[in-house]
C-alpha cells in the first residue's frame, strides 16, 4: 500500500555542508554578495564546493575572469541568502548589480 510511504515533497530542505556554508557566508559581507576565490587562509576554494553551491542554486556565476578563466567568480542568489537565514540585498541604483 503506497499511502504509508513518506511524502518526499515534504522532505527537509537541503542544507549546505560546513565547507559550503563557510564559502557562502563570505558573500554576506561583500557588495552584491560576491563570493571569494580563496578562503581566509589564502587557499583556493575547491572547485567542487563552488560547483555544488551553483548546482543547488545558492550561488550563480557572476563575471568571467579573462586572466584565469578556470576560476569561477560567483555571487549569492536569493536562495543562497535564504539558506543562510538572510534576505537578499536589493539591487543598486539602476537595478543592475554587475558592470557591462
Amino acid at each position: 500500500m503506497t499511502s504509508g510511504e513518506p511524502d518526499h515533497d515534504n522532505a527537509a530542505p537541503l542544507r549546505p555542508t560546513e565547507p559550503q556554508r563557510r564559502y557562502l557566508e563570505r558573500g554576506l559581507t561583500q557588495p552584491g554578495g560576491k563570493l571569494p576565490l580563496f578562503d581566509r587562509d589564502g587557499r583556493e576554494v575547491p572547485p567542487r564546493t563552488i560547483q555544488a553551491c551553483v548546482l543547488h542554486g545558492w550561488a550563480e556565476p557572476w563575471i568571467h575572469n579573462p586572466i584565469k578563466p578556470e576560476w569561477q567568480v560567483c555571487k549569492l542568489t536569493a536562495k543562497g541568502y535564504a539558506v543562510l537565514g538572510r534576505e537578499a540585498e536589493a539591487p543598486g541604483p539602476g537595478g543592475a548589480d554587475k558592470k557591462a
